[in-house]
Formats: C-alpha cells, structure tokens, sequence
C-alpha cells in the first residue's frame, strides 16, 4: 500500500491507493475521472499514517462504499499540513493531463 498527499487545483488530498506508484495509469484514470488531471503528490510512509490518523485510518480502510485501489483519507487541507512536516515526504511525484 502506498499513501500519498496530492495537490491539486482544489487542494490537498490524503489518499492510500494499492497502486505500487502515485504515477500508475490505473490510478491516474481514477484520480482524473474524479477531475483531478493535473497535480503534484509526494509520497508518505503508510505506517505514518495509520499512526497520526489512528482509528480514523481503520475506519476509512473498512469503508466498503470505496474502491479498495483509492481510499481518501482526508480532504482537509489545513489537517494534512498539521499532520505531516516536509521533511516526512518523499520526492515530489508530478502529473499534467
């Protein structure tokens, strides 16, 4: 599993997807079907986020109305910035339609 914060033209967004990378076409597809065509993701340790999102991370994997290949964790930009630091994010993933 992989979790990643992507910014987009509405925000940032926490998602963990199955996809082995924040690039994979399938996930792509998905993200763009939502109206997100063009955006900059970095990568964050899964662990770390089960961690700082405790049982809201278990309530969200067990969610059976979401696609097990795209979860979004949360939608709140002001929350995401305050949970991670930079320095927790892998390189920065860019995607233009």
């Amino acid at each position: 599993m992989k979790a990643g914060i992507f910014f987009s033209g509405s925000g940032p967004i926490l998602i963990v997807t199955s996809h082995e990378s924040l690039t994979d076409p399938t996930l792509v597809a998905k993200l763009h079907a939502k109206g997100i065509n063009k955006y900059l993701a970095f990568e964050v340790p899964i662990d770390l986020v089960r961690q700082r999102y405790g049982n809201h991370f278990q309530v969200v994997m067990n969610d059976l109305k979401q696609e097990d290949d795209l979860r979004v964790m949360d939608f709140d930009g002001r929350h995401i910035f305050a949970m991670f630091k930079f320095a927790e994010m892998g390189q920065p993933t860019f995607h233009e339609a």
